[in-house]
């Protein structure tokens, strides 16, 4: 029986429909030099294309 990847179990979400959601890097420091449309799109979350999805699924064998 495979176990579940932790580190992936901790920084993806699954959407409804099956798909992985992820965080933007660059929210951590430096923020006051970063416009506040830039910082507006990074606090978004991002959806994990598809060739990416595929290899972090096969650590999710019980899904999350």
């Amino acid at each position: 029986m495979q176990k579940t990847k932790k580190s992936i179990a901790k920084r993806f979400k699954l959407t409804g429909s099956g798909k992985l959601i992820r965080r933007s890097p660059g929210m951590r420091h430096h923020l006051h030099q970063k416009s506040a449309k830039q910082k507006r799109s990074l606090s978004r979350d991002k959806s994990v294309s598809p060739g990416r999805q595929a290899d972090l699924m096969r650590g999710l064998p019980h899904g999350l």
